[in-house]
C-alpha cells in the first residue's frame, strides 16, 4: 500500500519521499516486474506530488517523475553524432547460418577456447541510444545512420520504462544505454480502435506507430501512446567496468532499466539453436512483436579478438524467424486512391489472421493487372504471408476450394471519394484504373499536398499525412497553392493544432517559397517528371515560364525525357488545373527560377571526379547527393570499375563496397564527402 504523509512533513521532505516512492515502484514494475500497488494507488502518489509542486515551483527537478510529459512542443530535430556507432547486425535464415557463424568465431579464437553465447529476443521496435551524465539523463537520440541519429529526448522522457536518473548511488560520469523501444500490441489495438471511431486511417503495425510517435514534436501528444523498452546494450562510458553481457545485463537491471526477461545463456551452439527453434513458436504468445533472436558472444575480450567488418560485429548474429502464413477468405474488396487517381483494391479477411502477433485484417492487392493475374475473387480461400514481419500480402489463391460461389472482382465506374469517371489505363506491362477526375478529387488532392511538402521537395515540416487530409476535408486547401493562403486563426480551427503548431506549419509553408525551380516542379506531381528529371529540365529550362511555353519536341530533346514524358509535361501545363497553378505560384510569390551556382574561384573539388555512391546517408537521399556531387564538378556514377575515384560508404552499403576494396578504390564516409566539398 501506498504510504500517507506524515502530519510533520514539510513540503519538500514530502515532495522527496513521494519522488523516491514513485521511482521505487516503477523499477517494481518495470524491472522487476512485481508490482506491490495498484495503477490507481500509484496515480494518487502522482497526483500527490503533482499538486506539491504546483503549489511549490521551486520544489520541481528535472528527474521527477511528474516531467515526464511537462515539455513544450520543441521546433524541431537536432542531430545527434554517436561517440560508439551503432552497427547493424548481419542476419541468418537457418541453422547452417548459425552453425557457420559459430565455426567463425571459433576460428577467430581459436578451436579449443570455450565460447558463451548469449540469446536474446529480436523486439521489432526502434533501436534507441539513451546517454546519462552523472546518473542523469542528459540527451536520447534514435540509431539514424548509426553514425548521427536524432535528439528524440522530450519524447524518451514520457517513457515510464526509461529511468530519468540511474538507481546508483555514485553513478558514472557517462553511461549510454542502448536498447528497443516498442509499443503492445493492446496499445496499438487501442489507438487503432480510437482512430476507427473518428473514421481515421489506421497505423499499419506497432514498429511503424512507435516510429512515428517518436518523431512528434509534442511530447504532451507522445504521452498519450504508451511506449515502453527494454534496455539490451552500452554505448560510451566512463565509471563503470563491464566484462561481459551476462554483467551488463545485471548492471543495466540495477541502474533501473528493464531488461526483457525471456535471455539464456548458451554453452553450445546447439543450445542457441534449440532457443531458436523454441521461440519461433512461443513468440505468439508475447504481448509485443519479435521478429528474430540476437546472437552475440558473451566476453566482451572475446568480442575485441574477433573484431568487425566495415558494416557489422562478427561476433553477433540475427537469425530471423521465417514468415508466418496463414490461410482465410476474401471477404470482401474496396478501393484506395493514390495521388495520380489510381485505384489499389485492398482485400478484407473473413475471419481476420492472427499472424507474427497481430490479426490480419486486409491487404493491398497492387493492381488489376495483378488481380487478373492471380484470378483472385471474392470468396476465394488465400494464403496471406507477413513479407519481412511486417507487411501482409496475399501470396496464393487456393483454387481447388472453390464452390461456384466466388464472384469476380468488379472495378467501380465511379471514384469511391469523389464519383468522378473512372478509366482504364494501360502501359507497357500492365493495367490499372484510375479517377479521371484529377483536379478536384480530394483523395488525389491530399496525397499530392503530401507529395508537395516532402523533404527533397518543397521540405514543409509538419505536413505529413493527416495534416494533409485534415487541409482537404475542412475544404481549406483544393489545390497545393492554396497552402500559401492559410491563416492561423483557420488552422486553429482544427482538431491537434494550437499555437505553436499552427504558427510553425505557416513558418515552413513561409519557407518553402525560396526553394526554387528544380524542387517546385517534382512537387507539382507531373507524372513521370521526379526530383532527377526535375534536375535536368531545369537545367535546359532554367524558369517555369520557359517550360510553360515549351514545344513538345523541345522538351522530347532533354536527356532522358523522350516524346511520352514531353507529352505528360505539356498535357499539364495546358490544362486548366495546371494554368491556375501557374497563375498562383506568380501571385502568391513563390519561386519559379532555377540559379546556377557558380564555380568557385578555386575551381570544383570534384572536378573531373567519379564518385559512387552506395549505402544510406545521413543528410541525403539519393537525389541529392547526385545533384551534391554534380554541383562539386564530378560525375555520379552507379558502378565501380578501375576508373572510380571514390566509393561514399553510408550504413548497409553493399557489394559496392566490396567491389571498391578489390580494386584498391579510396572508400569515403560521409563526413569526409562534407569536408571535400565544403558543406557545413
Amino acid at each position: 500500500m501506498a504510504k500517507s504523509a506524515p502530519k510533520s512533513a514539510s513540503p519538500a521532505e514530502r515532495a522527496a519521499e513521494l519522488r523516491k516512492e514513485l521511482d521505487h515502484h516503477n523499477h517494481l514494475y518495470y524491472v522487476d516486474a512485481a508490482p506491490v500497488i495498484s495503477d490507481r494507488e500509484f496515480d494518487k502518489l502522482l497526483q500527490e506530488l503533482t499538486d506539491i509542486e504546483k503549489a511549490h515551483p521551486e520544489l520541481v527537478t528535472p528527474e521527477s517523475p511528474t516531467q515526464r510529459v511537462g515539455g513544450k512542443p520543441i521546433p524541431g530535430f537536432e542531430k545527434v553524432t554517436h561517440k560508439v556507432p551503432m552497427l547493424s547486425i548481419e542476419n541468418s535464415y537457418n541453422e547452417a547460418d548459425l552453425r557457420k557463424f559459430d565455426a567463425d568465431v571459433r576460428k577467430g579464437l581459436g578451436a579449443k577456447v570455450a565460447v558463451e553465447y548469449v540469446a536474446e529476443l529480436k523486439i521489432d521496435g526502434v533501436s534507441m541510444s539513451i546517454t546519462y551524465q552523472n546518473g542523469k539523463l542528459a540527451v536520447a537520440a534514435t540509431r539514424g545512420s548509426g553514425d548521427i541519429g536524432d535528439d528524440v529526448t522530450h519524447n524518451i522522457k514520457t517513457i515510464s520504462a526509461i529511468p530519468l536518473k540511474l538507481d546508483a548511488d555514485t553513478p558514472p560520469a557517462v553511461f549510454e544505454a542502448r536498447g528497443e523501444v516498442y509499443m503492445t500490441r493492446t496499445e496499438f489495438t487501442r489507438i487503432n480502435a480510437e482512430r476507427a471511431a473518428k473514421k481515421e486511417e489506421l497505423h499499419k503495425n506497432p514498429r511503424n506507430l512507435t516510429a512515428g510517435t517518436l518523431k512528434l514534436l509534442d511530447p504532451k501528444e507522445a504521452a498519450k501512446r504508451k511506449m515502453t523498452f527494454f534496455a539490451y546494450g552500452s554505448g560510451a562510458t566512463d565509471g563503470v567496468a563491464i566484462k561481459s553481457q551476462s554483467e551488463l545485463f545485471e548492471t543495466l537491471k540495477k541502474f533501473g532499466f528493464p531488461v526483457n526477461p525471456h535471455t539464456k545463456l548458451c554453452r553450445s551452439m546447439d543450445e542457441v539453436i534449440a532457443f531458436c527453434q523454441e521461440w519461433d513458436t512461443k513468440r505468439k504468445e508475447l504481448p509485443y512483436d519479435t521478429d528474430g533472436i540476437v546472437i552475440k558472444v558473451n566476453d566482451f575480450a572475446q568480442r575485441e579478438k574477433i573484431g568487425y567488418t566495415v558494416k557489422v560485429p562478427k561476433w553477433a548474429k540475427a537469425f530471423k524467424f521465417e514468415a508466418e502464413q496463414g490461410t482465410t477468405k476474401l471477404g470482401a474488396v474496396v478501393f484506395h486512391l493514390g495521388k495520380f487517381g489510381e485505384l489499389t483494391p485492398v482485400a478484407t479477411f473473413d475471419p481476420p489472421v492472427p499472424l507474427s502477433g497481430s490479426t490480419i485484417t486486409h491487404a493491398s492487392m497492387h493492381n488489376a493487372s495483378w488481380v487478373a493475374e492471380m484470378d483472385v475473387r471474392i470468396g476465394d480461400t488465400v494464403v496471406i504471408e507477413k513479407k519481412g514481419e511486417i507487411i501482409p500480402q496475399v501470396v496464393e489463391v487456393i483454387k481447388s476450394d472453390r464452390t461456384g460461389k466466388e464472384k469476380v472482382i468488379v472495378w467501380p465506374d465511379k471514384c469511391p471519394k469523389c464519383g468522378g469517371p473512372v478509366e482504364k489505363e494501360e502501359t507497357a506491362n500492365s493495367y490499372n484504373f484510375i479517377c479521371a477526375n484529377t483536379g478536384v478529387c480530394p483523395a488525389q488532392v491530399a496525397k499530392r499536398l503530401e507529395g508537395f511538402a516532402r523533404r527533397t521537395r518543397m521540405d514543409i515540416k509538419g505536413l505529413g499525412t493527416e495534416v494533409a487530409i485534415q487541409l482537404v476535408d475542412s475544404g481549406l486547401v483544393k489545390a497545393v497553392t492554396d497552402l500559401y493562403r492559410l491563416t492561423k486563426k483557420q488552422l486553429l480551427s482544427l482538431e491537434g493544432f494550437a499555437d505553436l503548431s499552427a504558427q510553425n506549419l505557416l513558418d515552413g509553408i513561409a519557407a518553402s517559397k525560396e526553394r526554387g525551380l528544380a524542387r517546385l516542379l517534382p512537387a507539382l506531381t507531373i507524372y513521370m517528371v521526379g526530383e532527377a528529371m526535375a534536375e535536368v529540365l531545369v537545367e535546359a529550362f532554367p524558369t517555369l515560364d520557359t517550360i510553360v511555353v515549351a514545344k513538345p519536341e523541345e522538351l522530347a530533346k532533354v536527356k532522358g525525357f523522350g516524346p511520352k514524358r514531353a507529352q505528360f509535361i505539356r498535357e499539364y501545363f495546358d490544362s486548366e488545373a495546371g494554368k491556375k497553378i501557374v497563375a498562383d505560384l506568380k501571385e502568391l510569390g513563390i519561386k519559379t527560377s532555377h540559379d546556377k551556382k557558380a564555380a568557385p574561384a578555386g575551381g570544383l573539388p570534384l572536378a573531373g571526379k567519379t564518385v559512387v555512391v552506395t549505402g544510406t546517408l545521413v543528410n541525403y537521399d539519393r537525389i541529392t547527393i547526385e545533384q551534391a556531387i554534380k554541383d562539386a564538378g564530378g560525375k555520379a556514377s552507379g558502378s565501380v570499375s578501375k576508373k572510380t575515384d571514390y566509393v561514399l560508404a553510408g550504413e548497409k552499403a553493399g557489394s559496392k563496397l566490396d567491389k571498391a576494396k578489390e580494386l584498391g578504390v579510396k572508400i569515403i564516409n560521409e563526413d569526409e564527402f562534407r569536408t571535400m566539398i565544403g558543406a557545413a
